[in-house]
């Protein structure tokens, strides 16, 4: 079987839902927070030398960028299908670009030709480094797309909050190019001390926040479910955290060759008007927002709140079936997602959160519903007497559904 057979015949047994596998990536920079459910021995199942697993990224067409070291299929998605006794996979980014609007739906597959954006489970036992991920001119110099992205904190996945629940964001009011400029002079000093001009604030799970392209972050210890745009495009602007260099090598990552030592040009990456913003939080925290007044959804058996509703290039709900609802969920878009709690049925599947999950296992929390299945209604049992079904679910840009919550959320 061909890829277009393999992404046929998924899509075909899943009646418009396919099941994606486990996506595990690595980063050097980072200690894992071990909160992914990955089994203790398996963290480091790619070699020390890759660095510890602290991310799973979900519904993904987009490589991850971590050095010569990495494979090509690193971050990438895969369908699984079962065809008799033999599994097969085809990568989500060649079933859309087979199937297009079969998947997608016709209005992303005309507008963008691809999937648009994918999510994570970020789990980091630190902080990050300060850093932004490249606007759009500054992005394409390098071959890369810009990188909006918004951060929520679920309660499942922060059974602790690491050793550092707190991120700084942008600039204070006032800041200055020079100043930043005389930080990034100081890089080889140990600490380029950058976060002082910052501000930090305080994490607080079943919350989040938007962060568009260009805006400087140092994102804190919680596990942070993260829907994006796709790509990997980043640049660190602090030397030293967590008493760990940083080398300038992830400074300069998607920066052109010849303006590695130019401060003018590192600086311009930075959005000035979004970093200093006096209201940041204001415009820039997000709690949840029900999608329908929560009395009505209840009555049905269900819970429905948008997590992340500020970017136009993405949105996300969270999705809880109360125990012993049946409900369908109707949308106006695809959407992939991962399932937080409970167990019970999506459509044709039977779904399950797992406890333990070992580096290369097949599970059955993720999957991915074509925009006819998401329109027609996708039908969900929680055959539990006492636990939640939870869910989180990620639509590319342009929702139908999302309305004006985002200008009713100011």
């Amino acid at each position: 079987m061909n890829d277009r057979h393999i992404a046929a015949a998924a899509l075909d047994q899943g009646q418009g839902i396919v099941r994606l596998a486990p996506n595990w990536v690595p980063r050097a920079f980072c200690i894992p927070g071990r909160r992914l459910k990955l089994h203790p021995d398996d963290y480091y199942a790619l070699g020390a030398n890759r660095g510890g697993i602290d991310e799973r990224w979900f519904s993904s067409t987009v490589a991850a960028d971590n050095g010569p070291l990495t494979p090509p299929d690193e971050g990438l998605s895969y369908i699984v299908m079962q065809d008799g006794a033999e599994t097969r996979r085809v990568l989500l980014r060649d079933a859309v670009a087979e199937l297009g609007a079969a998947l997608i739906g016709p209005r992303l597959m005309g507008e963008y030709g691809r999937w648009p954006l994918y999510a994570k489970f970020f789990d980091n036992l630190g902080p990050l480094p300060f850093h932004l991920h490249q606007m759009t001119p500054h992005a394409a110099r390098v071959g890369q797309r810009q990188k909006p992205e918004a951060y929520y904190f679920p309660l499942q996945q922060n059974n602790h909050g690491g050793r550092y629940p707190y991120t700084f964001f942008g600039f204070e009011p006032g800041t200055t190019r020079d100043q930043v400029k005389e930080c990034l002079r100081n890089w080889n000093r140990g600490d380029n001390k950058i976060t002082t001009l910052s501000r930090a604030y305080t994490l607080e799970p079943g919350t989040g926040w938007d962060v568009p392209a260009g805006v400087l972050h140092a994102p804190g210890s919680l596990c942070t479910y993260e829907p994006q745009a796709d790509s990997d495009v980043f640049a660190m602007f602090q030397s030293l955290v967590d008493s760990v260099p940083i080398g300038r090598d992830l400074l300069l990552k998607d920066v052109p060759a010849a303006s590695h030592d130019d401060l003018d040009y590192l600086v311009d990456m930075v959005d000035w008007d979004l970093n200093t913003d006096p209201a940041f939080a204001q415009n820039r925290a997000m709690r949840p927002r029900p999608v329908q007044p929560a009395d009505k959804t209840r009555a049905q058996g269900y819970l429905d709140h948008w997590v992340a509703y500020r970017s136009p290039a993405f949105s996300a709900k969270e999705t809880t079936v109360l125990p012993g609802a049946t409900v369908t969920l109707r949308d106006a878009a695809a959407y992939g997602l991962i399932l937080l709690q409970g167990h019970g049925t999506l459509g044709a599947w039977s779904v399950e959160s797992p406890t333990m999950i070992r580096f290369g296992q097949l599970t059955s929390d993720e999957f991915f519903v074509s925009e006819g299945a998401a329109r027609e209604g996708v039908r969900v049992t929680n055959p539990s007497e006492t636990d939640p079904l939870v869910m989180l679910r990620h639509y590319g840009p342009g929702n139908p559904d999302l309305g004006d919550v985002a200008q009713r959320a100011l």
